[in-house]
């Protein structure tokens, strides 16, 4: 009888699960749910490095900095996912609103339109010191 062989990952010292954790925030900024999916992904390469590192007494550095970067790509997916969930037939109108304008002021009241739906949505004015889209 033979003795299975044992086969170790390589030494990456957390740099895969950087990579994924950076590619996760990247694409939070750019597709929020693709974003939030890659983020748990991160997540879990993450800690499965750090479980390994602290094992082998090796540095941690980098599997650390991709759990954090990745759990902050997660709540900013999260945040941004929900955002765009609850605010969806508001957001469509002013996309379609804005496909048919032609000029500024028709671009304006689209905007206006959009601020409209979200102080009617919330039930609060819309802040003087933030501008509304254009």
């Amino acid at each position: 009888m033979t003795t299975p062989l044992q086969m170790t990952a390589p030494e990456t010292g957390g740099r895969r699960a950087l990579t994924i954790a950076i590619m996760a925030l990247v694409f939070t900024l750019v597709l929020p749910a693709a974003g939030l999916a890659l983020s748990i992904f991160a997540i879990i390469v993450g800690v499965r490095d750090l479980r390994s590192l602290q094992q082998r007494r090796q540095r941690i550095g980098m599997a650390t900095g991709a759990v954090v970067i990745s759990s902050v790509a997660f709540m900013l997916g999260a945040i941004t996912t929900v955002f765009q969930l609850y605010f969806s037939s508001e957001l469509s109108a002013y996309t379609e609103c804005r496909k048919g304008a032609g000029t500024v002021e028709a671009r304006q009241e689209c905007s206006d339109q959009l601020m409209k739906s979200f102080e009617k949505k919330l039930g609060v004015a819309w802040p003087s010191g933030i501008p509304a889209p254009s």
